[in-house]
This record gives structure tokens, C-alpha cells and sequence, in this order.
């Protein structure tokens, strides 16, 4: 069976566009004399459509796309993702508005519908609140093979540790209906690593059933969840047949052979397409984050604040390379304690990558704010380090790039990495003004590996500026570490926490760390969790980011530090 995948890069509720990259690539396979043309996970909707799926003008949309769906399929078979409506239940009750569908077209007829049986709610994601699920699925007859077909989640029976989730095994269920294959229609969010645990589970099945899979991965950004594609089939013993590309949208023909007896697994390394250096994956999945929002909601160009430190500097250099130079406007803003080779990084900074970068000191206008304060500052408070003063040059600067976005039109990139907003690090209405935070989800000491990639030949970044301590210089000789530990270290603590839920113990444990610190790092994590509620969507590139995958109260009992 030839099969065609389709890894398109679908916009949400965009069902032209989407249905017209379906028509075209049926063209093109029958151009390639192929059986079936394989779509992502609601290819034809967009993934996640949210509470759109509310909207029963958009689901009756959907519906209607079939009469061209079943045209593409003329002399093939097309198996597209998409959204149907749940009809009203007879006992009156309320049901869940749609169903995730993969609808099966064949030689200009629909043929059937398969629903998406297992519903993920966890993580980022909430498919139980929108969608109902389906029983059994049958196997259909392509090109003289037993097909079984499955939607996503419906292959992840299994956890990546091989710890069961659900009570049912959709692929089970199939194989003994006689399936000889399996062709998996995905929408699986990117973080690190993805590709390659993805790969480890396919060929699970593979081991456990002999069959060859096809699976068809949805490709683009989509707000803060981004898509690799990195579509790839398997025969039956688990050897990888092909790769589609990462991070792009991609055609991809290859032929599935017959099954075999289960247990022939192979013992065969990971194709180094599904298991790049994390700086490289991490990189590339930003520029199609950064490129899709701005695209998909309507921008054309961005404006960055440039201070010559590390972070803002990679996401400058993140935005010209998904959006060109000309999109791209840097400012720099020197405040009364900043360096002088600050602003010289800045500016290298910005002649290396071709954009303009116009200097606007702040340093009259922190003035004004102080003055203007002066009376009320006199009186006892309770800020005793200056805090006050550092988050006046913070907002002076918000103040500044939100001017020169709503003049120009541009979307305000926040830079701030993940290490930072997990501890508090960053200012309200200030440093985190802007509409993406391009690097939030980027512990700091990724963004240093991932600054270093740009520089593998020629110097993009300057080396000043990823060599220098990193500093916010809102106080006189101001570094980072005079109140947070080692970057490597805090890094290190959060995975535990972040990632791995571990308490204090569990860090402590892992790091070598001291408690006390232990217990302090905890607590400003959980004691600001109001500051990441209101910050700019992160793009997510870890296994655990600020925003719908991270859902903690913010009214609550906060740890003590004795406890913590």
C-alpha cells in the first residue's frame, strides 16, 4: 500500500486553507500513483480548536467541507481529520459538542467515520471537556489491505513508561478485527525529546503485533503549542522506513509492506532526525512558533528590547530568523545603571543581524517617575533593597516598547527565559510586557546552547555578550547571582520541581543543593504564580511550561519555608 502523508501546517478554523492543502496534496498523489493520502489530527479544523467547538456554525462548516473531500478522493483514498457535531441526546441531557473524527473517503464517496477513541485531559491537554468518544472502530479494506485506523492518542494505551492509562487498547482491539497495519492520524504537541519517545512507542506496537504504522503528524504553532511534524512509518519489526520533515510542512510517499509475526523486533538506533542536539530542536521549534503566532494572528513584524544581555539577544536573533531582518526592530534603553558595553553589545548585536535599533535612554524619565514619588517613598514601607527604584527602570522601559508597538503597529517580543519567570525574576508591567514570550519556556542555560548555535560560523551573537555574567543592571554592579544561585544549579532545581514534582527532599536529593536554598527556591516559585497569570503566552518547548499545561491556584496556602 502507497501511502502519501499530508503533513500539513492547518490554521485553526481556517477550513479553506486547510482543505485546499487536502485537495492539492491529493493531486499530487495521484501525480505519485499513491492508495491513500493520510491527514494529522483534525486537519481539516485545526488543532486545538478550544471552545470553538462550541460553535455549531463552525461544526456545521466542517460538515460541509465533505462534498469536496470526497471529490480529492477520486481514484484513492483519503483519510482526513476532522470535527463532527454530537447530535442531541434522547434523554434530554447535555452531550459534549463534537466528536474528533478521522473520515474515510474512497473513489469519490464517503466510506465511513472513525471516532477518536481515547481522550487525553491531562498536561495541555482538555479533550473530555469537548469531545465524546468512540467504541470499537472497524477495519476497513484499502487497496487490498486490512487497515486499522487511529486518531492520536488512541496509540498511547501504553504511557511512555509502559505503565497502562486507560482501560482499553484501541490497537489491540484492531489487530484481533484483523488489521495488518495501522495508520495513526496525529496532532502530538513538541517538547524535547518528543520525536524520539514517539518512535520508542510505535515500535512497541510494532513488537507487540508485527504490523507497520503510519503516522501523520500535524506541523506549525498553534498559540503556545507548537507541532514538529516529523510524520514517520515503521514496518513490523520496528525499522524506521522514512522521516518527514521537522518543524516545516512536508509531502512524504513511502510503502508499507506486509506484517509479520509478532516478536521480530529489531534492535535499531534512532534516526538522527527524531533526535537532534536539544539547542538545535529547541531553536528550530521557536523560529516556526514565533513565525506561525505572528502569522497566524495577523502581524507582520515585531519589536524587541535589547539590553546586550544574553536573552534578549537570542530572541532577536530567533525573530530575524523566522521573520527577516526588515520585521525586526530592536531598541535599546539605558538606564542610569547601565554598562557602557551594554549598550556597544546591543548595537553589535543589531548591525550582525541587519536590523535597525535606535537608542532611547531612560533615565529622565525613571527620574520624573522618582521625583514624582519622592513625598511618598519618604515614608516607612516595606521595601528595604531598592526593589521599588529597580521596577520604575523596568516599566519605564515597558512603557517605552509598548509606545513603539502601538505606533508601529510591530507585537512586542517579551525576553525573559523560564528560569527567571519561575522565580519571580521579571517585573509586571515592565520586562514582561509583549504579546509572546519567545524564550519563557527556555531554562537559562538552554538559552546560552542555543545563542551558541548561531554562532557555529561567524559570530551572530556577540561573544561579549554570552561570555559577560548576566546581570539585570538596575542597582550599581548588580549581578545575577548576588540573590539567585548558579544558573547550572537553579536550572537543575527546577527540573526536579517543574518537571519531576519532586518536594524539597526530592532536590535536595538531586543536587547536592543546601535546603535552606532548597526550600527558598519552592517558595518563590509558588509564591508567583500571579506574575506568570498575567504574562505573555510562553512558547512550549519542555515537558512542563508556564501556561495550560501548569494549572496551580493563585489563591491558596502557600508552602512555608520550614516545610516546603
Amino acid at each position: 500500500m502507497r501511502i502519501y502523508f499530508a503533513q500539513i501546517n492547518a490554521t485553526i478554523a481556517d477550513l479553506e486553507a486547510n482543505v485546499s492543502a487536502i485537495e492539492a496534496a491529493a493531486d499530487a498523489a495521484r501525480r505519485e500513483r499513491c492508495d491513500v493520502v493520510l491527514t494529522p489530527e483534525l486537519a481539516v479544523l485545526g488543532y486545538p480548536p478550544l471552545d470553538l467547538l462550541e460553535r455549531r456554525e463552525l461544526l456545521t462548516a466542517c460538515a460541509s467541507m465533505a462534498t469536496r473531500l470526497a471529490e480529492a478522493s477520486r481514484g484513492l483514498t483519503v483519510i482526513v481529520g476532522n470535527a463532527i457535531a454530537e447530535p442531541p441526546r434522547a434523554d434530554g441531557a447535555i452531550p459534549r459538542p463534537a466528536r474528533n473524527v478521522a473520515q474515510v473517503f474512497q473513489d469519490g464517496r464517503a466510506l465511513t467515520t472513525i471516532t477518536k477513541r481515547l481522550l487525553p485531559s491531562y498536561d495541555v491537554f482538555d479533550e473530555d471537556r469537548y469531545f465524546a468518544p468512540g467504541d470499537a472502530a472497524p477495519v476497513v479494506t484499502i487497496a487490498g489491505r486490512q487497515v486499522g485506523i487511529t486518531i492520536c492518542e488512541d496509540i498511547w494505551s501504553d504511557d511512555e513508561l509502559g505503565a497502562r492509562r486507560y482501560a482499553v487498547d484501541p490497537v489491540d482491539d484492531l489487530v484481533a478485527a484483523g488489521a495488518d497495519c495501522i495508520l495513526n492520524l496525529s496532532a502530538s504537541p513538541f517538547d524535547l525529546g518528543k520525536a524520539a519517545r514517539r518512535l520508542a512507542l510505535v515500535r512497541g506496537i510494532a513488537r507487540d503485533h508485527g504490523v507497520p504504522v503510519a503516522y501523520c503528524n500535524l506541523v506549525g504553532g498553534n498559540d503556545a503549542l507548537i507541532f514538529d511534524g516529523r510524520s514517520f512509518a515503521i514496518d513490523g519489526r520496528g525499522e524506521v522506513l522514512g522521516v518527514a520533515a521537522a518543524f516545516a510542512a512536508d509531502a512524504m510517499v513511502l510503502t508499507l509492506p506486509d506484517a509479520v509475526e509478532p516478536g521480530e523486533a529489531i534492535a535499531s538506533a534512532v534516526p538522527p532526525e527524531l533526535a537532534p542536539e536539544s539547542a538545535d530542536e529547541a531553536r528550530a521549534a521557536l523560529v516556526l512558533g514565533v513565525r506561525d503566532y505572528l502569522g497566524k494572528c495577523g502581524f507582520r513584524e515585531v519589536v524587541i528590547g535589547l539590553s546586550g544581555g544574553i536573552d534578549s539577544a537570542v530572541t532577536a536573533a530567533i525573530a530575524v530568523e523566522a521573520l527577516g531582518a526588515d520585521a525586526v526592530l530592536g531598541v535599546a534603553m539605558p538606564g542610569p545603571h547601565s554598562s557602557d558595553h551594554s549598550v556597544r553589545d546591543a548595537l553589535d548585536l543589531a548591525e550582525r543581524l541587519g536590523i535597525r535599533c535606535p537608542v532611547v535612554p531612560i533615565s529622565p524619565i525613571y527620574a520624573s517617575l522618582r521625583d514624582a514619588l519622592a513625598d511618598e517613598m519618604a515614608r516607612p514601607g516595606r521595601d528595604s533593597g531598592g526593589v521599588t527604584l529597580q521596577n520604575l527602570q523596568a516599566r519605564a522601559r515597558g512603557v517605552i516598547l509598548m509606545g513603539v508597538s502601538n505606533h508601529t503597529g510591530r507585537l512586542l517580543l517579551t525576553t525573559g527565559n523560564k528560569s527567571e519567570l519561575a522565580v519571580g525574576y521579571c517585573t509586571l508591567y515592565g520586562d514582561m510586557n509583549g504579546g509572546l514570550a519567545v524564550i519563557g519556556d527556555l531554562p537559562k542555560m538552554l538559552v546560552y546552547a542555543v545563542a551558541r548555535t548561531y554562532n557555529r560560523e561567524g559570530e551572530v551573537i556577540p561573544w561579549s555578550t554570552i561570555e559577560k555574567p548576566p546581570s539585570a543592571e538596575l542597582a550599581p554592579d548588580q549581578k545575577d547571582e548576588d540573590s539567585l544561585p548558579p544558573y547550572p544549579l537553579l536550572d537543575a532545581m527546577l527540573e526536579r520541581y517543574l518537571v519531576h514534582r519532586d518536594g524539597v527532599d526530592g532536590i535536595v536529593a538531586a543536587t547536592g543543593c543546601d535546603r535552606a536554598l532548597a526550600q527558598r527556591i519552592v517558595r518563590l516559585v509558588e509564591i508567583n504564580e500571579y506574575k506568570r497569570r498575567q504574562a505573555a503566552p510562553v512558547l512550549r518547548v519542555t515537558r512542563k511550561a508556564f501556561g495550560g499545561g501548569r494549572r496551580i491556584p493563585m489563591a491558596r496556602a502557600m508552602p512555608p519555608r520550614a516545610i516546603a
